[in-house]
């Protein structure tokens, strides 16, 4: 069959997928722009104007949004996987060769958006993506062993082992002035960014370098938040197997249930006693202990399930009378989440930068940050609306689907 053949079309679209998308990405800029976008602004931090929003934003953040919102975000790309694939084969078009094309592109977009905001998690994306077609071909049960592999942190008790073993012999063997000496020539190499003059070039090029690496060390290092992401890729795919959300609005009462289940279950796991372990524990060496070990392995489980109730619950609302009319005005944030996404990365990226808003943005506080966040993201909701009135695809969508097929692609609606 031939591969120029589109695989679907804007019209055939489950709504409730994209409303769950733009939902995801309200908790994912709002979790960002309480981060700053991790962008050092130099601006001096401000008195807090709101001492209790403070306190009450920074437990929902903490408790409700981090991490949460970012993994339906990634469930729903496993999904999207499946959709294409699926929608190719009832073609017979083999999508798989295709399918690696357009994670290049998506890398050099999220390249793109990693010059303004280092933590862009597109580029990992795209290198899962491909993973992925290899993925495919596998068994359900397959998968699942994969999956519960990856969020039982297999990965890191290998990398926890295998750096104690390394440890272990560099004690023997080097001189600890030796260590000493190479910690103190890197720690003098580090570039200082409050004396380096700012542009975007260095602040671009820092991001694509040492903040590439960095976000390599965080997303596959000790702290293992890629591999929970890849759990998810894989989960999104066998629930596109099992047909579930092309039965969601026809299973009411199975999404209730499984909404209790999953609430359920993740409170049972919020009962048990957990070391905690922050991520500047991680970043300073700290031996892992078994027990601190399975801490992090439930902490990713419960963040799972906590992600799943959330998404089970807007699910429902959504088909509830009178409250899903008004969450459905976020469908077309949702169609258009590559422009979206991309664009809270270059908004934020600008707003926090000593480079650009920085002074301004920079010394504000956690709820001025927060309403700011929300504020963005009802101006991009406007926009998506809008501009779906009159285009079949958002601007980034229309462009990664004319490069996927080496084609252009049509843009604007017949009217």
């Amino acid at each position: 069959m031939e591969q120029s053949k589109t695989i679907s079309a804007p019209q055939s679209r489950i709504h409730v997928l994209d409303a769950l998308r733009g939902f995801a990405l309200l908790g994912v800029i709002l979790m960002h722009m309480l981060q700053h976008f991790g962008v050092f602004s130099g601006a001096p931090t401000s008195e807090p104007q709101f001492p209790i929003l403070d306190t009450a934003i920074q437990w929902l953040s903490q408790h409700v949004i981090m991490g949460k919102f970012i993994n339906i975000f990634a469930f729903l790309f496993g999904l999207s996987f499946f959709i294409q694939m699926d929608r190719g084969a009832k073609k017979g078009i083999d999508f798989r060769k295709r399918f690696i094309w357009r994670m290049v592109i998506l890398f050099a977009i999220g390249i793109v958006g990693n010059s303004f905001f280092t933590a862009d998690i597109l580029p990992i994306y795209a290198a899962f993506g491909v993973i992925m077609v290899l993925l495919f071909p596998l068994k359900n049960w397959i998968l699942i062993v994969i999956a519960i592999l990856l969020l039982i942190g297999t990965p890191r008790i290998i990398a926890t082992n295998y750096e104690r073993t390394v440890k272990t012999e560099q004690t023997e063997n080097i001189p600890q002035q030796s260590i000493s000496n190479e910690s103190n020539k890197n720690r003098q190499a580090t570039p200082n960014p409050i004396t380096e003059r700012p542009s975007f070039l260095k602040s671009a090029k820092r991001n694509l370098t040492t903040g590439f690496v960095g976000k390599l060390n965080y997303q596959f290092g000790l702290n293992g938040r890629g591999y929970v992401t890849m759990a998810l890729f894989i989960l999104g795919l066998i629930v596109g197997r099992l047909r579930f959300f092309e039965e969601v609005e026809t299973h009411k009462r199975r999404n209730v249930l499984l909404f209790a289940v999953f609430t359920l279950t993740c409170f049972l796991v919020s009962l048990i006693p957990l070391q905690e372990v922050t991520f500047r524990m991680l970043m300073s060496g700290v031996e892992l202990s078994p027990f601190m070990l399975v801490s992090m392995a439930l902490k990713d489980i419960q963040s799972v399930l906590f992600s799943g109730a959330l998404a089970l619950g807007f699910i429902i609302l959504c088909q509830t009378n009178g409250i899903g009319k008004y969450l459905n005005t976020i469908i077309p944030y949702g169609r258009m989440g590559l422009t979206n996404y991309v664009a809270q990365s270059i908004v934020g990226g600008t707003m926090f930068s000593m480079w650009g808003l920085g002074a301004v943005f920079g010394s504000w506080g956690i709820t001025e940050v927060f309403v700011l966040g929300l504020a963005v993201y009802i101006i991009q909701a406007i926009f998506s609306k809008y501009w779906l009135k009159y285009f079949l695809y958002g601007p980034l969508e229309w462009f990664w689907r004319s490069a996927t097929y080496l084609k252009i692609q049509p843009f604007r609606k017949k009217e």
